[in-house]
């Protein structure tokens, strides 16, 4: 047996033991389900589902300001209190229990299913015959012990032919952290001040959408599913319009102790494209890590689905929080790589990227 698979099999061990445990003490399952898209014949289902402690609800603001300058020393201690007690709540949610294999029943429109979650509580399932027009529309997703929970859809119309993928981290948002840290941060830390939204990019991706109402905006990020409601919440108060993420999860499989982001990256753009044959994509995203490598290789093997490409250029403080060298790490791929025979731009917040893409895209 490997270590690879040692540890996924360890990984199953320690849920089929926690989750009895944890039913003991009355905790519950409970089914998040996540924005996702579909056409008009058939619909990709998102969803997670975790073991939650009634007696502590999960949900409330997520973000929050910190007391101005002219704060009293109780204002200041309340909001320590605070920021405790989103610590406590953001590591339940880092590190929740999944529930694996849980049955749901999924209905949309006019079709309903029945299907088990995976091995790490992840529903991502293709519902076909809803007969939903175009548009946004609720799914339903129950359990045998959970209320019905519903998440967004939204129908591409066959005719739609443009769309937009988007990094998340160092693309839209900035956390001045270094990125092994990143995901613990969305999960733990919960005040504005810690992460900031990159200038411009919200304005051009609402341009985008005025333009092109129809079209998807997908989220396409390394990020781990717990920090899903975070992002969210971020966006929301940010102006960046909503859209369906793909995230991913950590945890060991049978080839490796962590799933790869590049792969879950890459599986996800051709997948994107299998599901949404008709869209040319404008790929966004940064030189920190491997998106122009990503891109560059999609737009090269599938040219007619990729329409452009737009990469965020980090300053030399922001790539050494990113991988630890104050250089773009894609400089480091062979040159033939970076050779990508569609538009690229390349600018250091969203209004330069909104400006050249005006002329290409």
């Amino acid at each position: 047996m490997t270590s690879h698979n040692l540890a996924a099999r360890l990984e199953d061990a320690f849920l089929r033991r926690s989750v009895p445990a944890l039913r003991r003490r009355g905790w519950r399952p409970a089914i998040h389900v996540f924005a996702s898209y579909g056409t008009q014949r058939r619909a990709r289902v998102l969803a997670r589902v975790v073991m939650t402690d009634p007696l502590h609800d999960p949900s409330g603001t997520l973000i929050r300001e910190l007391p101005g300058p002219g704060a009293t020393r109780q204002e200041l201690a309340a909001a320590t209190m605070q920021g405790l007690r989103d610590a406590q709540r953001g590591w339940r949610q880092f590190l929740g229990t999944t529930v694996p294999f849980y049955p749901v029943t999924i209905t949309l429109g006019q079709a309903t299913v029945t299907v088990n979650a995976d091995r790490v509580g992840l529903v991502d399932i293709v519902v076909e015959g809803h007969e939903l027009t175009p548009g946004p529309h609720l799914v339903q997703v129950t359990g045998p012990a959970s209320p019905p929970q519903h998440g967004l859809i939204q129908i591409i119309a066959d005719n739609t032919t443009h769309g937009i993928v988007c990094d998340i981290d160092d693309t839209i948002m900035v956390t001045h952290l270094p990125r092994p840290l990143v995901a613990a941060w969305n999960a733990f830390v919960k005040y504005t001040h810690t992460r900031e939204a990159v200038p411009g990019m919200a304005e051009l991706l609402t341009e985008f959408s005025l333009r092109h109402p129809q079209a998807p905006i997908i989220y396409l990020s390394t990020g781990a599913w717990n920090v899903q409601q975070t992002l969210s919440s971020f966006m929301a108060r940010h102006g960046i319009p909503a859209g369906p993420m793909l995230l991913t999860d950590w945890g060991p499989t049978n080839t490796g102790w962590f799933r790869s982001g590049q792969e879950h990256k890459r599986t996800q753009l051709r997948r994107l494209l299998i599901d949404l044959p008709q869209i040319q994509w404008l790929l966004i995203g940064d030189d920190g890590q491997h998106d122009p490598l990503i891109y560059a290789e999609l737009a090269r093997e599938h040219r007619p689905h990729v329409g452009a490409i737009a990469i965020r250029q980090l300053s030399p403080t922001e790539q050494v929080m990113s991988h630890f060298t104050a250089e773009p790490l894609a400089v480091y791929g062979p040159a033939s790589v970076l050779q990508a025979a569609v538009p690229q731009v390349y600018g250091s917040d969203g209004f330069e990227l909104r400006q050249q893409l005006s002329h290409v895209f």
